[in-house]
């Protein structure tokens, strides 16, 4: 659970800018890949990743303007990209704005309990970060660089002067 604005914001910062790389390197072609028929595409995985900040801040009093639908899915990954740099920025102004430290202990009703805003706020990092993994599998099988996020990705090894992993 984050206890101060300034933790979450810098913590967002980083998990934010990770995101946002990955939607940068999609293509329009690339957001048809699938695992199979039955589970979401790349697009879809993406999307979803861009209308979530609205979706899991619905029950709490910030207001801001993001997409809130994550269905359907635009055709143009530029779309894609563009929310979400516009989701996450008016995402973060609303909370330097809207609250305090004091209103991360406030209790809304998020999924059938009660849950402080300021462990909503680590849920929304972790769903998004749950969904960069996903989006990175889908990202190779469509023959895309995969940037690295926690460390470099396997391409990226050789910026460093090593060897890629086997």
């Amino acid at each position: 659970m984050f206890q101060t604005l300034d933790h979450f914001l810098k913590s967002w910062e980083f998990e934010a800018d990770a995101t946002q790389k990955l939607l940068n390197t999609l293509t329009d072609k690339s957001l048809k890949q699938e695992i199979t028929s039955q589970n979401w595409t790349l697009g879809r995985i993406a999307w979803h990743t861009v209308a979530a900040i609205r979706i899991i801040t619905l029950n709490t009093d910030l207001t801001f303007r993001a997409p809130a639908e994550d269905y359907p899915v635009p055709a143009s990954a530029q779309l894609i990209a563009d929310g979400y740099h516009q989701a996450s920025n008016a995402f973060v102004q609303a909370l330097k704005t809207q609250w305090t430290d004091d209103t991360l202990e406030e209790r809304i009703s998020f999924m059938g309990q009660q849950l402080p805003n300021g462990s909503l706020l680590l849920f929304l990092i972790q769903h998004q970060s749950h969904h960069r993994g996903q989006m990175t599998v889908l990202m190779r099988q469509a023959g895309l660089p995969v940037p690295g996020i926690y460390g470099p990705a396997k391409e990226e090894w050789t910026k460093f002067g090593l060897e890629a992993p086997e």
